[in-house]
């Protein structure tokens, strides 16, 4: 009996040549059926389409080019590489393999003809490495490609080539049964917005014919890949809609009465709150207001003072007989945190209890036993809030700080340990790493956002320099003026590596060179391996003003609050990121005196490097900071696609795609109200089974 044609919903498995290995590597991509196939579609396009020449080509350029091998070896080093140089008359190039075997080595022979694509080393050596590789028989009548050829998302172990003859076959099953594949954005959507048929437009990405629009299409503007975007963004915010929903189905208890507390909280500050921190304390005491639980996003550049409108706001709570609880992300802004809102609570006669890995048993048994009563208290704590035996009697509202070190997840479990039957605590996030507006209404579409822009008067900016670290004896000599004249200074170390040991290893050689350099100055060490009491005790002698140089990996990154601070000196700026390096910046210029920060780069700097490190120099705006970093990073480096919960893109792209995002945002409500069913289909093709997304 004929085996039944493959439809849509059919397993991968089913497929010739995919056996249990390949089932695994696409099952990492979420490709289960048929359909998903369908579905993964390119993140870019390769144009094979002309030859360059060896000689016209330049450092980071993924070009196609044929020459004739002059010389194949195996070199034995540190790692054993097989290497091919070839040229064409303009010029030389090295092929480099890593993974390679007898065979391939063979055929490479001295006088064959080949024909690579591939991206040229950006380091100093002309090369590829692993190039795609074709030896030809007859170079003269070798064609080029006359289409684009598609890039498709991948898992190591899983080639190209492989998911290309899959997804071949994919878009052959609906060339010959279009009806199979649904068309699920509705009819009056797509009359609207003119969008072109879903087939058609699957087979022009996959695709691309001859006589295609390169340009639009490897700028990802061509219709086809606008109206997969389209349905690809339409779902996500179709999936951002549900979490928000099913969140809003709960009820809370309504907090307020807060204002006498309040004013004599603020009748013992030294300094007047500004006009957004008062509009957005107004914002979040109407939601606090409400029977529904607030979910509301701070976001403000670092020092804007976001954690005294988050301690009013605990006041409300309070004053209504609840608890709060106060996440940070780490052991030393929790400690801070802590000292923050003992001292400005105590007078008022409201506990402020700490939850950490620190904490010894003893100490631990009593925080848990405070919060286990009816008494209206604050507790700080790090992800130990998260354990099993931790239990609020009266949870009232739990705020987040960097909310970008969290999953929506783990906030999520928070918000449930406060949760009695369908009642849930209301929620406040904050975050210093202000965020473009476009991930604003996609990311954090689940949350309200208020905006705390404008910092408090007399706050000067930084003013930031670029230096090439060759002259590291001038750093060196202006850091013993800076001391001589009062100031006190940072020296962040950072290294590419994402091991912690290698960071303190750079940073205890620093500190001892430091030492050296510096006879007579306190020259002060921290880093993430040294225990916390050991690390609390220097922050506090630094904070007292005993260390004149603190020596620190990136563990000053986040909350480190020493207001005498104004000078400081990246190492490896060009290492680091914006968001992490305005984060870093904002440690100094707390206080009343002039700040500078130092980024200190190894030559030569690549394009990226340069814009980077050129927009930390010109501005001190977080927030044009932030849509700098969205353009050169993308969404999913900038916030942590699965850290902000926010689904993996495969053809839309938040910046590129800016302009779809208010009216998709429209259309997803219409959507989900008119057409239930296929708004579940459609979160259903682009997000569960590649994340899980929306089983929140």
């Amino acid at each position: 009996m004929p085996s039944k044609a493959p439809g849509l919903d059919t397993e991968v498995t089913r497929l010739s040549g995919v056996g249990a290995r390949t089932a695994l590597l696409l099952e990492k991509l979420g490709i289960y059926t048929v359909q998903d196939l369908l579905f993964h579609l390119p993140i870019r396009y390769q144009d094979r389409t002309r030859i360059t020449p060896i000689g016209a080509t330049l450092p980071g350029q993924e070009c196609l080019v044929q020459g004739e091998i002059e010389l194949t070896q195996v070199k034995f080093g540190r790692r054993r590489s097989l290497l091919c140089r070839i040229s064409d008359g303009s010029g030389a190039l090295t092929l480099r393999f890593f993974y390679f075997n007898k065979a391939q080595q063979n055929s490479l022979q001295r006088g064959r003809a080949i024909r690579c694509y591939g991206r040229i080393s950006s380091g100093g050596a002309h090369e590829m490495i692993h190039p795609e590789y074709r030896l030809l028989v007859n170079p003269a009548d070798e064609e080029v490609d006359d289409t684009l050829v598609p890039v498709y998302p991948a898992t190591e172990g899983l080639h190209q080539n492989r998911l290309r003859k899959l997804t071949d076959t994919a878009l052959r099953l609906i060339s010959k049964q279009p009806s199979r594949l649904l068309e699920l954005i509705p009819a009056p959507v797509r009359e609207q917005y003119d969008l072109p048929d879903l087939c058609d437009a699957l087979h022009y990405t996959h695709r691309p014919p001859p006589d295609a629009d390169t340009a639009l299409l490897l700028a990802g503007k061509h219709p086809a890949q606008q109206r997969l975007a389209f349905e690809e963004l339409l779902s996500m915010f179709l999936g951002l809609r549900r979490i928000r929903e099913r969140v809003r189905k709960h009820s809370a208890r309504p907090l307020g009465n807060g204002q006498a507390l309040q004013r004599r909280f603020i009748d013992a500050l030294a300094f007047t709150l500004t006009g957004a921190q008062n509009r957005v304390l107004a914002e979040i005491e109407q939601d606090l207001a409400r029977e529904l639980p607030m979910m509301r996003l701070i976001q403000g550049d670092v020092g804007c003072g976001k954690t005294v409108v988050a301690a009013l706001a605990c006041l409300n709570a309070i004053a209504s007989g609840f608890q709060v609880a106060v996440m940070a992300p780490t052991e030393l802004l929790c400690d801070q945190h802590y000292r923050n809102f003992s001292h400005w609570f105590a007078p008022l006669g409201i506990d402020t209890v700490i939850l950490s890995g620190k904490l010894r048993k003893a100490e631990r048994q009593s925080a848990l036993q405070a919060l286990a009563t009816d008494t209206p208290l604050i507790v700080v704590g790090t992800h130990a809030l998260f354990q099993k035996e931790v239990s609020f009697a009266q949870l009232g509202l739990v705020i987040i700080d960097e909310q970008h070190r969290f999953g929506v997840h783990q906030r999520l479990t928070l918000l449930k340990k406060g949760a009695r039957g369908d009642v849930y605590p209301h929620q406040l996030i904050m975050t210093a790493t202000p965020i473009p507006r476009t991930l604003t209404m996609s990311a954090y579409a689940d949350l309200d956002v208020s905006s705390i822009d404008e910092l408090p008067p007399g706050r000067k900016p930084v003013n930031t320099v670029v230096i090439s670290n060759q002259r590291r004896e001038d750093i060196v000599e202006r850091i013993r003026e800076a001391v001589n004249d009062g100031r006190q200074i940072y020296w962040v170390c950072t290294l590419i590596e994402e091991s912690e040991a290698l960071q303190c290893q750079a940073a205890t050689e620093t500190h001892d060179y430091l030492v050296q350099a510096l006879p007579g100055l306190h020259v002060g060490l921290i880093h993430g391996r040294m225990p916390d009491r050991d690390k609390e005790s220097v922050m506090q002698a630094y904070k007292a003003g005993d260390i004149d140089l603190l020596v620190a990996t990136t563990v000053i990154e986040v909350g480190v609050d020493v207001p005498n601070a104004s000078l400081m000196i990246i190492e490896n700026a060009e290492r680091l990121g914006l968001a992490q390096l305005h984060q870093l910046r904002g440690r100094i210029g707390r206080g009343s005196s002039h700040s500078d920060c130092v980024l200190m780069y190894r030559p030569p700097l690549s394009e990226l490097s340069r814009q980077r490190l050129e927009t930390m120099r010109s501005t001190s705006d977080g927030f044009k900071i932030a849509e700098k970093d969205l353009q050169l990073r993308g969404p999913g480096e900038l916030i942590g696609t699965r850290q902000a919960g926010l689904p993996q893109l495969h053809i839309a792209d938040l910046v590129r795609d800016a302009h779809l995002l208010p009216e998709i945002n429209r259309v997803a409500d219409r959507v989900a109200e008119q057409f239930p069913e296929q708004s579940r289909q459609l979160i259903a093709r682009w997000q569960q089974k590649k994340m899980g997304y929306g089983n929140v």
